[in-house]
């Protein structure tokens, strides 16, 4: 019998250039107070429950002590952004096949083109020993939450079809500022099925604009009226 190979997944191509789109913030902020969803039943509160939030826990105490918070949270965030744009990333992150040698190789790699260093790297590295690369999404969400909260601000989780501008963000911020009442940390997330628009979760309450949710409803309608 043959052995089987197994090949680690290429390497991500980043500095895609988004397409250009128009959102319409003030259409998703009418949402958000007229929409909400119930909230995950969860068996303990807040950042802190289950594996991510107790790496995030322990990695926002180190990060506090070292005063390297803020630090620590871009480098996270380009590394979200890494994970986003692989699907061979996020296969070689869940798949039992590959051994932790060669995640931790390659997640140096990454690491090392996108010149993360220091806390973050040494988090990225801990994970791939560990075998908890799985949980490195949920982890880097709690690690965002954490440092909201800190900051008396709320976190939102924003994915859209392509990475937002800048000037967008700050849309988008501006919006989510006016109708939550406070300060709106954004953490945002790459998912091209969602066609189109906006989905954006802030603790149990979500907007969903995509286009893929509106494609959806559509189908839905046209085969009630079928």
């Amino acid at each position: 019998m043959r052995g089987v190979v197994h090949c680690r997944p290429a390497l991500p191509k980043t500095g895609l250039k988004a397409r250009n789109h128009v959102y319409d913030f003030k259409a998703l902020r009418a949402q958000s107070e007229s929409s909400s969803v119930a909230a995950t039943e969860q068996t303990s509160t807040g950042a802190a429950a289950g594996v991510a939030g107790r790496y995030a826990s322990a990695l926002f105490d180190l990060a506090t002590q070292q005063k390297r918070v803020s630090e620590t949270s871009t480098a996270l965030a380009a590394f979200q952004r890494i994970i986003d744009g692989s699907p061979e990333l996020k296969n070689l992150m869940v798949s039992p096949v590959y051994k932790s040698q060669d995640q931790l190789s390659v997640i140096a790699s990454l690491a090392g083109k996108a010149k993360i260093a220091g806390i973050a790297l040494n988090f990225l590295q801990l994970m791939a020993k560990n075998r908890r690369l799985a949980a490195l999404p949920a982890t880097i969400s709690s690690f965002h939450s954490l440092v909201a909260q800190s900051r008396g601000e709320q976190t939102a989780v924003v994915t859209s079809a392509e990475a937002l501008s800048a000037k967008q963000l700050a849309e988008l911020k501006a919006a989510l500022k006016q109708t939550m009442g406070s300060d709106v940390a954004l953490e945002t997330r790459v998912d091209p099925s969602i066609l189109g628009g906006l989905i954006v979760k802030v603790g149990s309450r979500m907007m969903d604009n995509s286009l893929k949710t509106k494609l959806q409803n559509l189908k839905v309608a046209m085969k009630g009226n079928a």
